[in-house]
């Protein structure tokens, strides 16, 4: 084939999120009282929104939806209804297949009830006013532009307090449309930002990257962090072999090992307890368990629709009437988006509360293990909008307060072949250890855990003991003798 210019048609779809879809995904991932606060900016800046005190009733932004279960439970409807495109023609869902389907950035107009994109709601003022931990870090790429600069914001919001990343990097290459090569020079960068360990994926990890930042990851430095549980068992004569140092070397190691931070994100955490309100409530029906929103904790939210016919009777040139119409579609979808919220919460609840039946009937000792990727595909959404919904979300029930990730974690092996949750293997343990009256050693706990249906192997016993503060046989022995003396 000979060499020389010429030119090529060729068709593709490429995936373009607009800033109204970004911010509808958002809204998953943020509590009631960050909301609060979306809501309130968007009222306060949009005439035609306003809201009113008290629960439900028509037109009401979080509407009262109960699930119950059983054979003549009807099956949750809603949760994949769109949320429509200003003008109310086509719909496309909160919850979509993003290797299916492609957007076109001007599909949507903004939030704001200006219409302009610098006028939407900046979620960053949900932080406090002191610098956090994702503001100290995207102060330091600023400047940076492009899918490099996508990814690290993603990287840095996914970030836990501790400073790890918890969150696959996989799902964030694909949310924001990027190759997983990509994702990792992304990832690199963010873990070369201070504080050193920030955005490792484990301790080990967390501890390698501040050893590199100070010139101290030799050879012998990454022998001992690969060995940390030797470390933890006191095992010095090993670790020296491991290492190839004498005791003095391995002592300077040591030392410099514990003068890092296992958790660099910690420092950067300002704000105050908060009492938690939970999202939904959980009860006993007839024939099942009834999932309702707490509609309480958040104003409704309507469209004055008078006051526009006003405006629009009023409206005489053109840009008055432009504007107007920004209004009312932005104050539409918002509605619209909202609602979708609550019911995607609804629906996942509903599926967590289907999955782990025994939690809610029987207590913490009959949760299952559950991953969002199972949730997920039961419910026929994708894998990250689970795991955003489930952030800062609580369900009161009989059981108490808890968090909707509690429900979520791995677990061992049981005799009826499902599995029982790590959490239900550590209340277990704990039930075991509280009704002890002779104290009984590591293997006796586990022939004890055996006989319930918990097949599990003695060095897990020992990790959720020391996971759960209990001590030995030896020290608990030792804590009855000087009780009693």
């Amino acid at each position: 084939m000979g060499l020389g210019p010429r030119l090529d048609l060729r068709v593709s779809q490429q995936l373009v999120m607009t800033q109204q879809l970004q911010q509808a995904i958002k809204l998953l991932a943020l509590s009631n009282l960050e909301l609060d606060a979306v809501i309130a900016e968007e009222i306060a800046k949009n005439p035609l929104l306003e809201a009113r005190p008290g629960e439900g009733g028509e037109g009401a932004v979080l509407v009262r939806e109960d699930r119950e279960f059983g054979d003549e439970a009807a099956d949750p409807t809603g949760s994949d209804e769109l949320i429509g495109k200003l003008g109310g023609a086509e719909d496309s869902p909160i919850d979509m297949d993003w290797r299916e389907a492609a957007l076109e950035s001007d599909s949507f107009a903004d939030v704001g009830g200006g219409g302009g994109p610098d006028e939407a709601f900046d979620f960053d003022r949900l932080e406090g006013g002191d610098e956090g931990l994702a503001e100290h870090l995207l102060s330091q790429v600023y400047g940076i532009g492009g899918t490099q600069a996508r990814l690290a914001d993603a990287i840095v919001r996914e970030l836990e307090e501790t400073g790890y990343l918890g969150t696959q990097l996989s799902l964030i290459a694909e949310e924001c449309d990027a190759s997983l090569p990509e994702a990792e020079e992304a990832l690199a960068l963010v873990q070369s930002l201070d504080p050193p360990g920030i955005a490792a994926r484990n301790l080990e990890e967390c501890l390698a990257l501040q050893a590199k930042a100070v010139d101290r990851y030799d050879p012998a430095m990454a022998r001992l962090i690969a060995n940390l549980d030797l470390l933890a068992k006191g095992r010095m004569a090993d670790l020296r072999r491991i290492c190839g140092v004498d005791e003095d070397d391995l002592s300077d190691m040591v030392r410099e090992l514990r003068s890092y931070d296992p958790k660099p994100g910690c420092r950067f955490v300002i704000r105050e307890p908060e009492a938690i309100t939970p999202d939904l409530f959980i009860r006993r029906g007839r024939d099942g368990w009834v999932i309702e929103l707490n509609n309480a904790a958040l104003p409704r939210v309507l469209v004055n629709r008078r006051y526009h016919a006003e405006l629009k009777a009023g409206a005489q040139d053109k840009a008055s009437k432009a504007w107007l119409t920004d209004c009312l579609a932005s104050a539409n979808w918002l509605v619209k988006a909202l609602d979708q919220r609550a019911r995607t919460i609804v629906k996942v609840a509903t599926e967590i509360v289907k999955q782990q039946r025994g939690f809610f009937e029987d207590g913490v000792g009959s949760l299952r293990p559950l991953t969002l990727a199972k949730v997920a595909e039961a419910i026929e959404m994708h894998e990250s909008t689970v795991s955003r919904v489930t952030t800062n979300k609580y369900l009161s029930c009989e059981q108490g307060l808890f968090e909707l990730k509690f429900f979520f974690g791995s677990g061992v092996a049981s005799d009826d072949g499902e599995g029982a949750a790590a959490q239900a293997v550590k209340a277990a343990i704990k039930s075991i250890v509280d009704e002890e009256r002779e104290v009984l050693s590591d293997d006796g706990i586990v022939a004890l855990l055996k006989e319930q249906g918990i097949d599990i192997a003695r060095r897990t016993v020992v990790k959720y003991r020391e996971a759960m503060g209990i001590g030995s046989s030896i020290q608990r022995r030792r804590q009855r003798k000087m009780a009693a003396g």
